[in-house]
């Protein structure tokens, strides 16, 4: 069974306001991934497919032009972690696939990349931002938060080393 991963999200209702149908993890870039010890947990920062619904989208960002938006998928209880290769620079598949105990095994496959994992069902999104992306396809420019607390400490990504922001 494949899921639609909005339906796997604890907090989607942010999503919800953003997007009459939230898209489906096909052909998002993959920004990066992170790995908690403590978890065991693991985030990707992606950029989604498709740009919110115009009517749907806060003023600013349309008066910034801006045309991508990024978020933080958090899955926890990881395990059977598999890496090979590299972030590939081109916009990538993510699969979801139900596994017995309400867990799922998580797949992002490119042409010399493989990246899976098998995790809880439940996972949550973070740190959504608005930008636009440059010609190169590079997201170090200013972002737009949708959190009042992001908006408060960020006005672009911060910096590897910040852990309130990529744990």
């Amino acid at each position: 069974m494949t899921y639609r991963w909005v339906d796997l999200t604890r907090n989607s209702d942010v999503l919800g306001t953003l997007y009459s149908d939230v898209p489906p993890l096909d052909s998002v870039r993959l920004r990066s991934f992170h790995l908690d010890w403590r978890g065991p947990a693991l985030t990707l920062r992606i950029d989604l497919p498709t740009y919110p619904d115009p009517d749907r989208v806060p003023p600013e960002w349309s008066e910034r032009g801006h045309d991508t938006l990024q978020l933080q998928m958090q899955f926890a209880a990881v395990e059977d972690l598999t890496v090979r290769g590299w972030i590939p620079t081109v916009p990538v598949d993510i699969s979801l696939a139900a596994l017995p105990c309400r867990r799922i095994l998580v797949r992002i496959a490119e042409a010399d990349f493989e990246f899976s994992f098998t995790a809880s069902d439940s996972l949550t999104v973070g740190h959504i931002s608005s930008y636009r992306m440059t010609e190169t396809g590079s997201d170090e420019v200013p972002h737009t938060f949708v959190s009042r607390l992001d908006t408060r400490l960020f006005t672009s990504l911060p910096g590897t080393h910040e852990s309130t922001f990529y744990q």
